[in-house]
């Protein structure tokens, strides 16, 4: 998907997603995977307060302001991810993703966990990130969920922008035995936490290495899509793909502009690593891996004796 400038319209976003959910179906998906924060600019760059901020986040998902792409992908028996700012009524906010069935029933729920960027503003730079200043770390985990017969009852999960750099994200829901996993993502083509040392090339290649490998390493499909191109001034990444669960790419998108890719998804290619290379059953050490799942932060190395 291209880029959402702050100027945009809710109806013009719209119109957008719709002409791509359009052209889907007439390809003959009953998928479709839209971005992070699908509906909006990327708000987290600009330092805001108030109603300058409320008004990005929705207050409960159908709402008026998108129950056109729900009432079109229902007509159209095409189920969707998509990605929104979301403000509970307790008043806690999450970078959030939901997956639609092709009933127009919401099937799960995602919230982002892995925050990148900053709680403060960093002095002197043109754009920010700062999505842990917006939004509260996700407290739902990374659930796997069980699709329905249209969607040959694949078990599904999501991820948001940052989690597909995270492995931990991958094997929790490898462990459920996912098939499927959605992604969309925001990320810039340049270091948004400062310096110099990563392009849009860099930053590029890295969003499809760690797609590819965790794919392969989890014997799954993923589907992980980029709101891409200039942004209100900033840059963002393509890099769109639908990769199979051996890691290879097998379809890409070529432009940062709004663009439709399409691959049939055979299930069935899951088995070979799951039931082979990567069988967790069999293969699996867990007693020798606590120091990853009963301790947090950075584990000082063991000091070897030199003699």
């Amino acid at each position: 998907m291209g880029p959402t400038q702050k100027a945009d319209t809710r109806e013009h976003t719209l119109k957008r997603m719709l002409d791509m959910l359009d052209e889907a179906a007439d390809r003959g998906a009953s998928l479709v995977v839209f971005p992070e924060l699908a509906f909006t600019t990327f708000f987290p760059r600009w330092l805001l307060e108030g109603e300058e901020l409320d008004q990005y986040f929705e207050r409960g998902m159908p709402n008026p302001a998108v129950m056109k792409l729900f009432d079109r992908a229902r007509a159209l028996r095409v189920g969707f991810y998509v990605g929104f700012a979301e403000l509970t009524p307790d008043g806690r906010r999450y970078n959030c993703a939901i997956l639609v069935d092709r009933d127009g029933e919401i099937l799960g729920r995602y919230r982002k966990v892995h925050l990148p960027g900053s709680v403060e503003p960093r002095p002197g730079a043109r754009y920010q990130q700062l999505e842990k200043r917006y939004f509260d770390y996700g407290d739902l985990g990374f659930p796997a969920f069980r699709a329905g017969s249209a969607w040959a009852h694949a078990i599904m999960g999501m991820m948001i922008c940052n989690d597909r750099r995270w492995p931990e994200s991958w094997r929790v829901l490898g462990l459920q035995g996912v098939e499927l996993v959605c992604i969309g993502y925001n990320s810039a083509a340049y270091d948004p936490n400062g310096g110099v040392t990563e392009d849009a090339s860099l930053r590029t290649f890295h969003s499809t290495l760690v797609t590819q490998a965790n794919a392969y390493m989890n014997a799954t499909w993923a589907i992980s899509v980029a709101k891409a191109g200039e942004e209100d001034g900033s840059g963002l990444i393509g890099g769109s793909c639908i990769v199979d669960p051996n890691g290879r790419i097998v379809a890409q998108a070529q432009t940062l502009t709004d663009e439709v890719i399409v691959a049939d998804i055979d299930l069935d290619l899951c088995r070979q690593g799951k039931d082979k290379m990567f069988n967790f059953a069999a293969h699996r050490r867990p007693e020798q891996y606590r120091v990853i799942t009963e301790r947090a932060g950075v584990i000082e190395p063991a000091v070897l004796d030199a003699d």
